[in-house]
């Protein structure tokens, strides 16, 4: 392994987030054409597999994470008081937020159907979803976070699951269906 493949090692192990090449780059004072073969020689050693650490794209940068094989162990290790689970009211303004992006909070609750102020509210504290501006009717517009991206493992927000994969009962679908026509048709009249 290179010098420099050795130097971006440390600066992924130092760094609580996922690191830019460009990042990479200016700290290390050398072209991004460098780090990224850097970060190459360094994918090909940690895919020799005898490793506990793996190398991982996510959110816009590289960081270095524990092996799959390690996970549960690691878990056990460092168990802790966990964060509540996302309530349903949360994972849908968060899905919606996700999709829809920059969105605010009436059009979340016009396709939601119900008020939303306490589900965005508790997606902003657990730092989710942050203000993306506002409307021109002065509404603040929300869109998601690379905390979002990077519980989720998403290099960009173009890998959330397809929706046509979803596959909801006829009623379901005719419900959101008129749901999103109605959001879409106000969004556009906006």
């Amino acid at each position: 392994m290179t010098e420099l493949a050795r130097i971006v090692e440390a600066l992924l192990f130092l760094s609580p987030e996922p690191v830019s090449v460009e990042r990479l780059a200016d700290a290390c004072e050398v072209g991004e054409g460098e780090i990224v073969e850097a970060l190459a020689r360094l994918r090909e050693h940690y895919a020799e597999g005898w490793r506990g650490v793996v190398l991982r794209e996510v959110a816009g940068g590289f960081t270095l994470a524990t092996d799959p094989v390690a996970e549960r162990a690691a878990r056990r290790l460092l168990a802790r008081p966990r964060t509540a689970p996302l309530t349903q009211a949360q994972a849908e303004c968060l899905a919606i937020v996700a999709y829809l992006q920059p969105v605010s909070r009436p059009e979340i609750a016009r396709i939601r159907g119900v008020a939303s102020e306490s589900a965005v509210g508790t997606l902003i504290e657990r730092g989710l979803i942050e203000e993306a501006g506002r409307s021109q009717f002065g509404a603040v517009m929300y869109r998601t976070t690379e905390l979002f991206e990077r519980l989720f493992g998403l290099r960009g927000l173009d890998e959330l699951p397809d929706v046509s994969a979803f596959d909801p009962t006829p009623e379901e679908e005719g419900e959101l269906r008129e749901r999103l026509l109605r959001a879409g048709e106000q969004r556009a009249n906006a």
